[in-house]
């Protein structure tokens, strides 16, 4: 029995906490709600890496690469891939909607609730001026990942370019990223703990009486996601020719840290590990995956569209197919700037809505539910970003799979390594 517990995945006991969690939240809601400092604190622990991580990983890997016009073509190409997805998603979101109607039949009542949710107002123009940083320094306190990938592409292109001179500072950046892996290392020993005190909150505090009236709304959301996962990620992995079991391996544990804390950030320093382990260069897997954070979030654009929608149908709004179509482009651009934290699309959603006329109280509505269907869509903003890396490495003709990977190593390329999660 010693022997079996011992055995145990990480993975294994992060299900064990996620279950003894929920199992918490529903018999003791009174302990449960008392949980947050726990959860608190392994999120605060995981937030503290992501800043020196993305910046030491992505100097490395641009740096020693030495190739900036491929970083260039491998931004071209993650651009455009991320795109595409993204559309593809905001647009299933809205045939799921449209054709379940979910809102049809409810009438939106103004709550206390309303008031807390804020409201933005987000354009093109702030958009770009805010993916610029003022101060690195600034940007890594607030954790402003685009920032900091920006200020870190800019920093390593030039120690790329400066060459042998720069090579102390490339080193320490590799240094760092190694102690900041074996960090995170130490922080997941905690993540049964945290994300058993996350899902305890969730369930005490909400309960599952706040499923009954908006139940429909979520199965929606929730088959739409698994569609998605399924029909378009499904669709990109075999295109791609992605090994599914070594990605599925690699994949599964940010997937389930992501859908249990609603935080991609939590789940990005065990991401950047596993695509690595998996196969994927450490300059492309450096750069894409912290980029697809604010430009690939494939659950996150496929809710919006939904929820937005949803608003409507609940307050008896009658959009034309040429009004929703309008508020999806709208949302390609406003969905860029969704941070990877919990409850983060409901400032875009709220500023959505005030542009179309909609009532604010839908985003409030929605506030309530907004934990059960947030680990649903941070959880596929994590998975797509992960086969991101795959498919961009893959264009890059990069060896992916164990076959490919012993041709490669018969002609002198290196082969990817087994994963170990």
């Amino acid at each position: 029995m010693g022997n079996t517990v011992k055995r145990l995945s990480l993975t294994a006991w992060i299900f064990i906490g996620l279950a003894a969690g929920v199992l918490l939240g529903i018999l003791a809601p009174g302990i449960a709600a008392k949980l947050p400092p726990v959860a608190n604190v392994f999120l605060r622990l995981i937030k503290s890496i992501i800043a020196p991580l993305i910046f030491a990983t992505l100097v490395y890997g641009i740096a020693g690469a030495g190739n900036i016009r491929a970083m260039g073509r491998i931004g071209l190409k993650s651009i455009i891939y991320f795109e595409i997805v993204t559309t593809v998603a905001l647009f299933l979101g809205l045939a799921a909607v449209n054709i379940v109607k979910p809102g049809a039949g409810m009438r939106l009542t103004r709550t206390a609730e309303e008031a807390a949710v804020p409201k933005t107002t987000t354009s093109l123009s702030t958009i770009l001026e805010h993916t610029f940083p003022a101060s690195i320094i600034d940007a890594m306190a607030r954790g402003e990942v685009l920032q900091i990938v920006v200020f870190a592409l800019l920093f390593g292109a030039a120690c790329a370019s400066i060459g042998v001179k720069a090579r102390p500072v490339v080193e320490f950046c590799e240094s760092l990223a190694e102690v900041m892996f074996r960090y995170t290392k130490y922080v997941m020993y905690l993540a049964p703990f945290g994300v058993g005190a996350a899902m305890a909150v969730t369930v005490g505090t909400k309960g599952f009486g706040v499923l009954v009236g908006l139940g429909k709304l979520i199965l929606t959301m929730y088959v739409a996601q698994v569609l998605f996962v399924v029909g378009v990620l499904g669709a990109v992995i075999a295109i791609a020719r992605i090994p599914l079991r070594r990605f599925y391996q690699a994949a599964r544990e940010p997937f389930l840290i992501a859908f249990s804390t609603a935080s991609s950030e939590a789940a990005l320093p065990r991401a950047l590990q596993n695509m690595e382990r998996f196969g994927v260069p450490k300059h492309i897997v450096a750069f894409v995956l912290p980029t697809g954070y604010s430009f690939n979030l494939d659950g996150s654009t496929l809710y919006l569209s939904l929820a937005s929608v949803f608003v409507a149908q609940a307050a008896g709004v009658d959009l034309s197919i040429g009004q929703q179509i309008m508020m999806m482009l709208a949302l390609m651009l406003t969905s860029k700037g969704v941070a990877g934290v919990p409850r983060a699309a409901l400032v875009i959603l709220a500023g959505t809505l005030a542009t179309f006329g909609l009532p604010l109280e839908g985003a409030a509505v929605l506030l309530g539910i907004d934990a059960m269907m947030d680990m649903a869509r941070t959880s596929v903003n994590v998975l797509g970003n992960c086969l991101a890396t795959a498919v961009i490495a893959r264009w890059e003709g990069y060896p992916l799979s164990m076959e490919e990977a012993s041709d490669a190593s018969g002609a002198g390329v290196t082969p990817p390594p087994l994963t170990t999660t």
